[in-house]
């Protein structure tokens, strides 16, 4: 394998086998995960790549660390934060409405805070998920989830998962061929921190995606 296309594709991967180990070993809510050691060399990668994969599942909710004890699976929907939207959301008679318009919202300020960050626009996977969609089926969440996480809003992810719950079901689609192209685009506008023109290729998604729900 070419070594560049390996690296792209390293931060994705190990977040799967990570996902994968804590399905396989069957690790209970509050379980104590392998430490970063451990995991690096069962996963045969490196540490700061480890290191950035868990950081990932922390801010999704799914993992906790606790300074001087290690790292712990957690259960999101545990927080009192979520319990409270859920209640508010499940009484509301135009919620769903309010959902989609709500978590779209998330999804712009996510876009338009890489777009203004410079470290951000630079990352690697970006490329690696260009990449994806010109070889292969890509889940229309994996991107956006990618792209909550490494705008480092950790409320606004915890009420995005909230949110997409009472949703539907379109993010767990692939994206078809038009939505790719929009997103290609779209990634490259990140990449340049083009804000405007990034919004613009994410709401001609969004058409695109909802058209195919019709």
């Amino acid at each position: 394998m070419n070594p560049k296309n390996n690296s792209r594709k390293m931060f994705l991967e190990i977040v799967k086998q990570l996902r994968q180990l804590i399905h396989d070993e069957q690790v209970a809510v509050g379980g104590k995960l392998p430490s970063e050691r451990e995991l690096a060399e069962r996963l045969q990668v490196g540490r700061s790549t480890v290191r950035e994969a868990l950081r990932s599942l922390e801010l999704l909710g799914l993992i906790e660390t606790r300074r001087g004890e290690g790292t712990f699976l957690s259960d999101y929907r545990k927080h009192q934060l979520v319990e409270l939207l859920s209640t508010f959301i499940l009484q509301e008679s135009k919620s769903k409405e309010d959902v989609h318009t709500t978590r779209e919202a998330l999804e712009k300020d996510a876009i338009r805070t890489i777009c203004l960050t410079e470290h951000l626009q630079k990352l690697t996977i970006w490329d690696a998920f260009v990449e994806r969609l010109l070889q292969e089926e890509v889940l229309r969440e994996d991107i956006i989830r990618e792209i909550l996480i490494i705008s480092d809003n950790r409320l606004g992810l915890k009420i995005w998962f909230l949110l997409k719950q009472f949703a539907g079901e379109p993010y767990r689609s692939y994206m078809d061929s038009e939505e790719k192209r929009a997103w290609i685009q779209l990634l490259t506008s990140l990449q340049n921190g083009d804000e405007q023109l990034a919004v613009s290729f994410y709401n001609e998604w969004l058409l695109l995606m909802n058209r195919g729900e019709v």
